[in-house]
């Protein structure tokens, strides 16, 4: 019972020093604060020439290190993703390597020092992905019973497969299509295997068409000839509400599915013309994220920071001297 009051009177010892030395700190960089601004001002015109040194760097370096984003996007053709990838992973390791011989001869880039990275990432489209595709559906179910569908849905091995991906590569200066997104389109486009594969592939669907055009033909004919049929029988009413001749509606349901099916050929050939489609091209867009375009209030401020430095470095010095020669 004794000692308690000795414990409390320790206690509040103790949160009094406490707050006395985290008051004193706030009030130690408060000082520290208003010393660095009354040393700014007694420089007022060191600072105002560092300042208008600053900007004028900064401006200069903005102007001349800037940065350029651009994007292809690409719809790979006859299931050749996989040499999509390697294809830019190569082209990526050689602007790594520097190789502006290998960028500008086979790749054919105009300026190969001008270009940054490239890299390419699926465009995650689920919905594409299972479209007109049960085989794709009942894999995303199958595999989300066992995980977790976004995780399933970004996995390399079912993003691969999405229709759609994107190139992007960054440049030191505005580019243009000649002088960069052709030649690298063109790049990867060289592919003598796939070139074969995309002939008969294109053969295929051409020789389809114009068998889906005879057969239209044929069931135009049949349904002129019924309907001439019907008509010199005067029993047109009963095509419509008493027509109890399923094989006619399998005929007219034969026909539109065949119209449609070459409205789909149709599409194909617009988007089977190269083996990496380019659907999309954005060029030039300027990057501003980081530094990029900000040197002209980082560089000023950067010199204001070596003053102060260097102000605090000397007071120190002096200090430590003093200690020394004392």
């Amino acid at each position: 019972m004794n000692n308690s009051p000795q414990n409390n009177d320790s206690q509040e010892i103790d949160l009094s020093q406490i707050s006395r030395k985290i008051g004193g700190f706030f009030d130690g960089i408060i000082f520290n604060i208003f010393r660095i601004i009354f040393f700014l001002k007694r420089n007022i015109v060191l600072v105002g020439i560092l300042l208008v040194i600053g900007v004028a760097l900064g401006y200069f370096m903005d102007k001349k290190l800037k940065s350029y984003d651009n994007q292809i996007m690409v719809m790979p053709n006859f299931e050749s993703t996989d040499y999509l990838y390697s294809k830019v992973a190569l082209l990526n390791s050689k602007i790594k390597e520097g190789d502006t011989v290998f960028l500008k001869s086979i790749v054919g880039v105009k300026n190969p020092k001008k270009i940054g990275l490239i890299e390419i990432n699926p465009i995650t489209d689920v919905y594409k992905f299972i479209k007109d595709k049960d085989i794709n559906f009942e894999m995303i179910k199958l595999m989300a019973e066992d995980g977790d569908i976004k995780k399933i849905i970004q996995e390399n091995t079912t993003s691969k497969n999405y229709p759609f991906h994107l190139i992007t590569f960054s440049t030191s200066e505005a580019t243009s299509f000649d002088k960069t997104v052709n030649p690298i389109l063109n790049y990867l486009n060289q592919s003598d295997y796939y070139a074969k594969i995309q002939k008969e592939y294109l053969n295929n669907v051409r020789i389809k068409m114009i068998e889906n055009d005879s057969i239209i033909t044929q069931i135009n004919g049949f349904l002129n000839s019924f309907s001439n049929t019907v008509n010199a029988s005067q029993k047109s009413d009963k095509l419509v509400y008493y027509n109890e001749n399923s094989q006619l509606n399998d005929v007219i349901k034969t026909k539109d599915q065949l119209v449609y099916e070459q409205g789909l050929h149709r599409l194909e050939l617009v988007n089977l013309d190269k083996i990496i489609k380019d659907s999309s091209v954005t060029i030039n867009s300027k990057n501003t994220t980081g530094l990029n375009g900000k040197m002209k209030f980082i560089i000023p401020l950067f010199f204001i920071l070596v003053l102060v430095l260097l102000k605090i470095f000397g007071k120190a010095y002096q200090k430590q001297l003093s200690k020394v020669n004392s």
